[in-house]
């Protein structure tokens, strides 16, 4: 789990890895170590640091990912997910930049009726991104952390933490990227 977690999300700090996989830090850690001790995973020190994944890693993340795959016999139903997802994903990055941008300018988000509109479209298509993560979550069920992960960033949204839509590392927007970084490296398709 934490190997893929990695695939997904690039370089990151422990609490963001353990955060995604939805584990103690204790547990993150411990399989972070096992997998630098195997080759698989390597920490680079510094402000910008983290753990990230070898080239040895990302050949081992997709020989158990296509394992997983085809173990479980869930490749057309995943493919038809992703399907689903594609035509759901330029109206969510239509929606980001809305949210950040209005006319020519930024949006410093002082019309709450304009920022309430975007939340309800954005409401709108979590909805319809539930369904495409039901189907994910029956085939495979690590995508189940998905629904878990974009609900939570949702919520902070609607509490007022406005920088949740699109605008941190644990963002409706960044989630929803690493979800789609996760179907490609699960069907075997390069970016």
């Amino acid at each position: 789990m934490v190997l893929h977690i990695l695939r997904c999300i690039g370089v990151a700090e422990l609490g963001r890895v353990a955060r995604a996989a939805g584990m103690p830090e204790s547990d993150a850690e411990s399989e972070l170590i096992d997998l630098a001790v195997e080759g698989f995973v390597t920490r680079t020190p510094g402000e910008f640091g983290g753990w990230g994944l070898t080239e040895r890693g990302r050949a081992e993340d997709a020989r158990r990912t296509a394992a997983e795959l085809d173990a479980a016999g869930a490749r057309p139903a995943i493919t038809a997910a992703f399907e689903r997802f594609l035509v759901l994903n330029p109206e969510l990055l239509d929606l980001c930049t809305a949210w950040q941008m209005r006319g020519a300018g930024v949006n410093d988000h002082t019309d709450p009726g304009y920022d309430q509109r975007i939340l309800t479209r954005v409401a709108d298509l979590d909805d319809r991104a539930g369904a495409v993560l039901a189907t994910l979550t029956s085939a495979l069920p690590r995508f189940g952390r998905y629904r878990v992960r974009l609900g939570e960033a949702l919520d902070r949204v609607r509490a007022g933490e406005l920088q949740h839509l699109a605008d941190s590392m644990e963002s409706y927007h960044t989630v929803w990227f690493q979800l789609h970084e996760d179907l490609l490296a699960t069907l075997g398709i390069p970016r």
